[in-house]
């Protein structure tokens, strides 16, 4: 059995939590932005979640385009999972894994 790389995955490699978190985090973004809730406080609880983990999901928004792009096609690099990217990154986009 061959392990799929960042190189030969398809769009079905595409890791759906991964996928789901980036998606959740953009949306509560928008809605931050948007005005609907004014604090992580009242986003978290109107979602009915704990805002520590808000807070760390919607740092997926400080993703490089490229790696968000490459999440969603299914080519993120090796290795790179929810709980990882769950701990403190470099904002900096020249400083995260290249995708």
């Amino acid at each position: 059995m061959t392990h799929a790389t960042a190189t030969n995955q398809g769009p079905s490699a595409a890791d759906t939590t991964l996928v789901k978190a980036v998606a959740r985090a953009f949306r509560w973004r928008r809605m931050m932005e948007a005005g609907r809730y004014g604090t992580i406080d009242e986003l978290a609880a109107a979602e009915k979640i704990n805002s520590s983990y808000v807070s760390r999901l919607l740092r997926l928004t400080l993703l490089s385009p490229a790696i968000v792009e490459a999440i969603l096609d299914g080519r993120q690099p090796d290795g790179m999972t929810l709980p990882g990217l769950m701990e403190p990154f470099p904002v900096e986009w020249w400083q995260q894994p290249t995708a």
